[in-house]
C-alpha cells in the first residue's frame, strides 16, 4: 500500500547476527510505504555491524547509525534524533513482525485519528505463552487507555513494550528513552498515553517477541534488573499520575504496582533466591499503610485483599498456600471445566 504518511523504524541491534537478517527481512516485506529503517548498531562485537551495512548499502531506504555500546535507551534515542517520519515505531532486532504490521497500524490511526495504535503479539521460543488475539479493535480516550494499560482486564491489554505500537510524531517528539536503564518502556508508554486524546487497540498478533533468547538483557541480572530498574519506575509512573492529577488512575498504578511485588516474591521464592524475596516483602511492609490505603478502595476485589493481608502477615505461608492452590485447585477446576484461576498474579512485562 502506498500511504501519505511517512512511518520511521526504529531498530536496535546488539549482538544479535544469527537473528538480524529475518528481523531486516521482515520489514522489507512490509506491505506499507513510504518507510524508513533506522538501524542502529550499539557497539556489537560480533557479525551485526556488518550485517547493518550490508543491508544499508543495498537498500536506500535504509539507514544505520554506529555507535559505542550504551544500552538500549541510548540507541532508540540515537535513532529518534534522525527520524524523518510522521510516524515512530520500534522493532527490537532480534524479534520480527508481520508483513501487514505497519499498514494495518497506520489505517487505524488515520481512520479514528488516534495518535497511538497498539496491538497484540506472539512469544516466540521455549516459555513462550500461547496467545489467542480476537482481531477487535477498540478506540479509546486517554484515561480509557491509561486504565487498561494500568489495570488490563480478561480480554485486552495495553502493554508496556513500545515495539507494540505506532506513535503520532507529534506526540512523542519531546519524549525520549530513560537512559542507564532496562524496562525503559514502563515509562515512556505512560508519558506517551498521558499525552493522547486517543489510541486505538488491535488485537492481531501483528509482532513476533522472541523470549528465552541467551544473552537477552531480560534474562541476566534478575533482581538487579527488579530493584534498580522495575520497581523504581513502577514507582515514577505512580507518582507521576499524582502529579497530573489523575487521582484514581494513580491509586489503580499503585495496586499494580503492589501486586507485582508479590508476584516477584513468589519468583524469587521459586528460583531460591531467598535474599531478594525477603528485600521484597521489606518494601511492603515498609509502606504498609500506603498499601492498606490503597486497599481499601472498591475496585479492589476482595480476593486481592485475603492475598495481601496473608502475605504482609506471613510471607512464607502464602507461599505455602499458593503452591498448594496450583497443586490441587486449578487441576481440580480444570477437570471440572471451570476457567482456571491462579492464586497468585502473572503480568507481563
Amino acid at each position: 500500500m502506498q500511504g501519505e504518511k511517512l512511518v520511521s523504524v526504529i531498530v536496535a541491534a546488539y549482538n544479535i547476527e544469527s537473528y538480524l537478517p529475518r528481523c531486516m527481512d521482515s520489514l522489507l516485506a512490509q506491505t506499507y510505504s513510504p518507510l524508513e529503517i533506522i538501524l542502529v548498531d550499539d557497539g556489537s562485537t560480533d557479525g551485526t555491524a556488518a550485517i547493518c551495512d550490508r543491508y544499508g548499502t543495498e537498500y536506500k531506504h535504509i539507514r544505520v547509525i554506529h555507535r559505542k555500546n550504551g544500552g538500549l535507551s541510548a540507541a532508540r534515542n540515537s535513532g529518534l534524533e534522525i527520524a524523518r517520519g510522521d510516524f515512530i515505531g520500534y522493532v527490537d532486532g532480534d524479534d520480527w513482525v508481520e508483513p501487514e504490521m505497519y499498514e494495518n497500524m497506520v489505517n487505524a490511526c488515520m481512520e479514528t485519528g488516534a495518535q497511538i495504535a497498539c496491538c497484540s503479539y506472539r512469544e516466540i521460543g521455549e516459555g513462550g505463552e500461547e496467545t489467542n488475539p480476537s482481531g477487535k479493535r477498540l478506540e479509546l480516550n486517554m484515561r480509557e487507555a491509561m486504565d487498561l494499560y494500568l489495570c488490563g482486564d480478561s480480554k485486552f491489554g495495553i502493554y508496556n513494550s513500545v515495539w507494540s505500537k505506532l506513535f503520532d510524531r507529534e506526540l512523542v517528539k519531546d519524549i525520549r528513552f530513560v537512559e542507564g536503564k532496562s524496562s525503559e518502556d514502563i515509562m515512556y508508554t505512560t508519558w506517551a498515553i498521558s499525552k493522547a486524546e486517543k489510541c486505538v487497540l488491535m488485537d492481531e498478533a501483528y509482532y513476533n517477541y522472541v523470549v528465552d533468547r541467551s544473552g537477552s538483557i531480560m534474562n541476566v541480572r534478575l533482581a538487579e534488573r527488579r530493584f534498580q530498574d522495575e520497581i523504581p519506575f513502577w514507582q515514577e509512573q505512580v507518582g507521576y499520575l499524582y502529579g497530573l492529577g489523575e487521582q484514581e488512575l494513580a491509586q489503580k498504578a499503585a495496586h499494580r504496582f503492589y501486586r507485582r511485588l508479590l508476584d516477584y516474591y513468589l519468583d524469587f521464592r521459586r528460583r531460591k533466591m531467598g535474599d531478594a524475596a525477603k528485600q521484597l516483602i521489606g518494601i511492603l511492609r515498609g509502606e504498609k499503610a500506603e498499601v492498606k490505603r490503597i486497599y481499601q478502595n472498591d475496585f479492589i476485589p476482595i480476593g486481592d485483599k485475603v492475598r495481601m493481608n496473608l502475605a504482609l502477615i506471613t510471607p512464607s505461608g502464602y507461599y505455602e498456600i499458593v503452591k498448594l492452590y496450583d497443586k490441587y485447585v486449578i487441576p481440580l477446576r480444570q477437570h471440572l471445566g471451570k476457567p482456571e484461576e491462579k492464586f497468585a498474579y502473572y503480568s507481563k512485562l
